[in-house]
């Protein structure tokens, strides 16, 4: 397992943005998704793509929620850091930090759910997966992110 948390940059593009030049708040659900995407596959060394078109396993969205702090424009550059919550029978809970210059921009808290494709029914995150999850949190413990704008230091 690669260093711990997970973070990755992402550059705000045109395409990104509403006509006040920020970025559109649907696109940072894009952005989420993208990082546990690559999380899976670049850091735990589960292939994404794999796990869901011949594994038929997949980890749908079933809870997403947001809190913005600080608007981000075309051509900045953004970290996305996750972390893990709660790890149930079948749910995971990640936390995605979107920060830059030592500020947090936003706060994603999303819930999916490991599921079998076929029967479109939940199952229990398999056990060799789970292990990764939980040295996942292990590594990340400690990790404090990054200042909420006006937060006193």
């Amino acid at each position: 397992m690669e260093t711990a948390p997970f973070t990755v940059e992402r550059q705000i593009r045109f395409s990104h943005t509403d006509p006040a030049g920020i970025v559109y708040f649907p696109n940072y659900f894009d952005f989420c998704n993208g990082v546990m995407e690559d999380w899976y596959t670049n850091h735990l060394g589960i292939d994404y793509a794999r796990l869901i078109f011949e594994q038929r396993r997949a980890t749908p969205i079933v809870h997403a929620e947001c809190d913005f702090y600080v608007p981000s424009k075309m051509g900045e550059r953004l970290f996305f850091t996750l972390l893990l919550g709660k790890v149930g029978r079948s749910s995971i809970d990640i936390r995605i930090y979107g920060h830059a210059a030592g500020i947090l921009r936003l706060e994603a808290r999303i819930v999916t759910v490991y599921m079998d494709l076929d029967r479109q029914k939940s199952e229990v995150v398999p056990g060799a997966i789970r292990d990764l999850f939980n040295a996942y949190q292990n590594a990340c413990a400690g990790w404090i992110p990054p200042a909420r704008p006006g937060a006193a230091a």
